[in-house]
């Protein structure tokens, strides 16, 4: 799999809104097959920003998310400015 069908789009909602500010965070819709470890290297190769730890769950809509937490040095602001989220 391909990063691209890894993470397939970011979420924009009041809760993932407010990960970002508090907690360095960002939630993406991911593929239901991938691993942690999938999601991580997708992350980093789509972003170019150092992830610290990554958290799934199953949606009660059937979709898997993923909670990204990102390094100091790669402010998850930055990245949804640039992904549109800002």
């Amino acid at each position: 799999m391909n990063a691209n069908e890894v993470v397939k789009y970011p979420l924009a909602t009041e809760k993932a809104m407010r990960l970002m500010e508090a907690e360095n965070k960002l939630v993406f819709v991911v593929a239901s097959d991938a691993a942690k470890p999938d999601i991580k290297k997708a992350v980093e190769e789509l972003f170019k920003a150092k992830v610290v730890s990554v958290n799934t769950l199953h949606s009660v809509a059937g979709h898997k998310r993923a909670i990204v937490k990102f390094a100091k040095e790669s402010p998850a602001i930055d990245i949804a400015t640039t992904l549109g989220l800002m």
